[in-house]
């Protein structure tokens, strides 16, 4: 199985409660899902350093840095792309009182700069020269997202190393989700061939009331620009799958299509 939209964190909880829903309706006993989440996660990695001077210009047409991002052409068989609210169907953004912290949503997060962990690269380090970001859904739950941001100068050096650093401060963490119900999440790294300039690899064990989400992401410089490439779902992705998915989202970020 192969995760969401930003912020990721609420999307997985949701898909978390959708599953709980269908699963127990289905008879599946309590915790059933999250069988395959309970052995130990590795330590998480060691810093890596992107190159400071990537020695090209940031992207900063939008559509361009958009065309780049992975299709359903890279990506396994069943997934279909989601289409976004303001860019694709012209909807308008949420308004403010529906965000985080607003009367109607208790979403929150312990210790606070977790809730940074898998948002899209642009929030977490702002700054960027363009941003896009395209989301699949598959078959069980499963998504595949990815998002990318430019930057001028050092700025992806910087921003690549700003996420390790709240990766690093979040091997466990707790929050709720807009309804109020806990959420336990835990991190831990992940093999994968490097890509790109510079990469890094995790997971993400997303738990609440017995049911589980896997994460698993690689983050990665391409000269002035960062990528990320998030697949999520009730088992892990195949290891392969995932390196295949990051390989593509930098071959097509280099090749500039």
């Amino acid at each position: 199985m192969v995760g969401a939209v930003t912020p990721r964190g609420p999307v997985l909880v949701a898909a978390l409660s959708a599953a709980a829903v269908l699963l127990t309706g289905c008879g599946t006993s309590p915790g059933g899902a999250a069988s395959g989440a309970e052995a130990s996660l590795a330590p998480l990695p060691a810093p890596v350093a992107a190159p400071p001077n990537p020695g090209a210009a940031p992207i900063t047409d939008e559509a361009r840095l958009q065309a780049a991002l992975l299709t359903t052409g890279q990506l396994p068989a069943g997934f279909a792309v989601l289409p976004d609210p303001v860019r694709d169907l012209g909807l308008p953004p949420l308004p403010e009182d529906t965000a985080a912290g607003s009367e109607t949503d208790r979403s929150s997060t312990d210790p606070q700069v977790c809730a940074g962990v898998l948002r899209e690269v642009a929030d977490q380090s702002p700054g960027a020269t363009t941003r896009a970001a395209s989301r699949f859904s598959g078959p069980d739950f499963a998504s595949i997202d990815t998002d990318a941001a430019s930057y001028a100068g050092d700025g992806a050096a910087q921003a690549f190393a700003h996420l390790q650093s709240t990766l690093a401060s979040c091997a466990e963490y707790r929050g709720t989700d807009a309804d109020g119900i806990a959420v336990q999440y835990r991190l831990g790294g992940l093999e994968q061939p490097s890509v790109g300039d510079a990469s890094t690899a995790v997971r993400l064990v997303t738990t609440s009331e017995g049911f589980t989400m896997i994460s698993d992401v690689v983050v990665a410089v391409v000269g002035p620009t960062v990528v990320q490439v998030a697949a999520t779902g009730q088992q892990p992705v195949e290891p392969e799958v995932l390196a295949g998915l990051a390989a593509a989202a930098v071959n097509r970020l280099r090749a500039g299509v």
